[in-house]
């Protein structure tokens, strides 16, 4: 799903750096204007340079430097590569022989439309909004998104403005849940973490809770809401389709060829 236009490279980057501090990994640093991230190897995002505006040097001698920063944490190099900004860089990498993870979709929508497509469900438990999430959340993520270090609580919790999401059973037991961060100078909403239980999945519970967070979001300053899945995610990226959601610009995660 290619985007429906093609954003100013200052948009792509602006909403590249509201991600970055919506996710911050706990080790950064400054390549130009490239980010270095590191984060226990808790997902690519933490764990990517993030190719955007000018590294303050030779495209060659800005990959060299990539090396050799996460070869020094000990960390096979990646480099997040927004497009069509860093066709650049990924032809470099092509010719160097870095593997690309699958393409993911930077998507956007209103809020205004967004709440506006997404259903009130009273039928359903509500969804209960948290400053902190607790430990059957984390397991839940940690189903999907491999054992949490420690990097990952710090990475979830770190944003100023941040909320857990979570949808109950009469019993207690986790049905659903949700992260939303508000970030960057235009107060981007950041969805993430949407996930629900296998067997209560096909009720809605992710609309639910997606309803929620932007409702949340607006109470806190934003008025447009991002979200990142890759594009093989047929099932996902229809949900979202359906919410109203559209590509904005898309991006690679680049690997290092294996030492």
């Amino acid at each position: 799903m290619p985007p429906a236009r093609r954003p100013p490279a200052a948009e792509v980057i602006a909403l590249e750096l509201a991600a970055n501090d919506a996710w911050p990994a706990p080790t950064q640093a400054k390549l130009g204007g490239w980010l270095l991230r590191a984060a226990e190897n808790w997902t690519g995002r933490a764990n990517s340079a993030l190719a955007v505006g000018d590294p303050d040097r030779p495209l060659e001698a800005a990959i060299d430097a990539v090396e050799e920063w996460y070869s020094a944490h000990g960390q096979r190099p990646l480099i997040n590569a927004p497009m069509p900004l860093a066709a650049p860089v990924n032809a470099a990498l092509d010719a160097r022989g870095w593997g690309a993870r699958p393409l993911t979709l930077v998507q956007t929508a209103a809020l205004p439309a967004l709440t506006g497509a997404l259903p009130v469900r009273p039928e359903l438990p509500p969804v209960e909004l948290a400053d902190s999430p607790g430990d059957d959340w984390f397991a839940m993520v940690a189903e999907h998104k491999g054992t949490l270090p420690p990097a990952a609580a710090r990475i979830l919790t770190a944003p100023a403005d941040v909320v857990f999401a979570q949808v109950r059973d009469a019993d207690g037991g986790l049905l659903a849940v949700g992260r939303g961060a508000v970030t960057g100078a235009d107060r981007w909403l950041g969805v993430a973490l949407l996930q629900t239980a296998p067997h209560a999945r096909r009720q809605g519970l992710a609309r639910h809770v997606l309803r929620a967070l932007a409702l949340w979001g607006a109470q806190h300053g934003s008025s447009r809401a991002y979200l990142q899945v890759e594009e093989r995610n047929t099932s996902a990226v229809a949900l979202y389709g359906r919410a109203g959601f559209t590509t904005h610009h898309t991006y690679l995660t680049r690997e290092a060829p294996a030492p």
